[in-house]
């Protein structure tokens, strides 16, 4: 198909004779951004990532680094996967971008045709896609308070959701991620989530405890704070992300499940982070056997283009208007072919018996390395986690349930999760912490090597043991 100018017929500017010289040194790069990129991003360390294959990373200094983060669960398939890489460079020579509300694509139509296959019940067959998961976020209450025409959310205390306003509200798991930007948006009730800490409970409380205890907590709520009547959803993390890595326990999910349906309430599951085989089923929901009213995804299914979406029932979509749903870029076509490509690999490989083989190993390394008292073992408190979102909680010596320690009077520092983090860094290993414990978190893509978890581990118990050193004084 010809162009409509050619190069010839726009003349170069002047200036196009002197090329603005784009910066390149590791220093002048990093100077670029501390004086023009904002102090209200955080970022672990100010290293510029130049190349990724797979697990591996590389810096403009020449770092070579092992990723256990997978941009927080984004590329599944590893960074650069063939697969991926080239479903992107065939559509952006095809055609860039299609605009939702003037057109459809093909990658758009058929990523659903692909996704149709994957869904943990066949009731949701009805999608909308955006740009991230906190869009994706929005769209869901919109929808849920658009189909039920209550204006109520409950959400989980620890919970998660996303950073824009709406997502923002709905989000408990620190205040770093909206202080000083109230007033959010009204209407949002929290509940108990059934965490032992969180709930200030010990960490061999049962979990039927546990459980007991939030559904009292949901119970009491629906009684004093929002009655059902004018509750539009209850949004729910099958596993707490930013909270810590918990998964929910299944009977707690099915207590929902019958709250919602006695009450007209929507269930609304938030997969944006367990989506995807990353918890060794397609979807974490499925650990429970319970059908949610509306999911909602993004991160791992485009291996790392900006896509997110969600899913409901026909019955339910059909409440939204023409025009209520959009967005400029939403469904871009090319994050749709990546999504696409991604999606079809997945389909078509038997990656969670991988990714459950994966995640044993690494749960039988690291509980080996915290029964290793003499090496540092002693400073965590619990791992957990499901499939490949493992999370290792360290001792706190602000919290009453678990600062007490095995080495006598010594002082514990209040950040054990971040001195493991660099010292995991310093020996070439990248892990991320999270929540408001001194939690470590592991989510590296699914397609991780036996080789790659023995060397992950290896290196975590060399950093644990240098940070109990430097606790005890050695």
């Amino acid at each position: 198909m010809p162009s409509t100018a050619t190069v010839s017929e726009i003349p170069l500017l002047p200036s196009a004779s002197k090329p603005l010289p784009l910066t390149t040194s590791t220093q002048g790069l990093q100077s670029i951004a501390d004086k023009h990129i904002t102090k209200g991003l955080g970022r672990l360390r100010d290293h510029v990532f130049k190349e990724g294959r797979g697990l591996r990373v590389l810096t403009t200094d020449n770092q070579k680094l092992l990723d256990f983060t997978s941009g927080i669960g984004v590329t599944s398939l590893g960074h650069a996967h063939p697969d991926v890489t080239a479903a992107i460079i065939e559509q952006a020579q095809s055609i860039i971008h299609v605009q939702c509300a003037i057109g459809l694509s093909e990658p758009y139509v058929q990523l659903v045709e692909s996704l149709l296959t994957m869904m943990p019940d066949p009731s949701l067959d009805s999608f909308f896609f955006w740009n991230s998961g906190s869009e994706a976020i929005e769209a869901a209450i919109k929808v849920a308070r658009t189909k039920t025409k209550r204006n109520n959310i409950v959400v989980m205390q620890g919970g998660y959701h996303g950073r824009t306003s709406g997502a923002a509200a709905l989000t408990r798991s620190k205040t770093s991620f909206f202080k000083g930007t109230g007033p959010l948006m009204p209407c949002v009730y929290t509940t108990p989530f059934p965490y032992w800490h969180a709930m200030g409970l010990p960490k061999d409380t049962p979990e039927e405890v546990l459980v007991d205890q939030a559904i009292l907590g949901i119970e009491n709520l629906l009684q004093q704070q929002t009655a059902p009547e004018d509750t539009a959803a209850i949004f729910l993390e099958p596993v707490i992300g930013e909270g810590g890595y918990v998964p929910t326990p299944p009977a707690y999910i099915k207590h929902l499940r019958q709250l919602c349906d006695k009450h007209g309430i929507m269930l609304v599951v938030d997969e944006i982070q367990t989506g995807f085989c990353r918890t060794g089923k397609t979807f974490a929901i499925e650990h429970s056997g319970v059908k949610p009213d509306l999911m909602v995804f993004a991160k791992g299914f485009a291996n790392g283009m900006p896509i997110s979406g969600i899913v409901t029932r026909s019955e339910i979509m059909s409440a939204m208007q023409p025009g209520s749903l959009g967005g400029t870029y939403s469904g871009n076509v090319v994050a749709c072919a990546a999504a696409l490509a991604t999606t079809r690999y997945m389909r078509t490989h038997d990656i969670l018996s991988h990714v459950n083989a994966r995640s044993e190993q690494i749960f039988k390394g690291l509980r080996e390395i915290q029964a290793d008292t003499e090496n540092g073992g002693w400073m965590i408190e619990e791992i957990r986690g499901q499939g490949l979102m493992i999370a290792l909680e360290f001792k706190d010596p602000n919290s009453k349930l678990t600062r007490s320690h095995s080495r006598g009077d010594i002082t514990l520092p209040g950040n054990l999760n971040k001195l493991v983090q660099d010292a995991c860094y310093d020996r070439g290993l990248l892990v991320l912490t999270t929540s408001i414990y001194p939690v470590l978190r592991l989510i590296p893509a699914l397609i991780l090597s036996e080789d790659e978890v023995e060397e992950m581990l290896a290196t975590m118990k060399e950093a644990v043991k240098a940070v109990a050193s430097s606790v005890e004084g050695k």
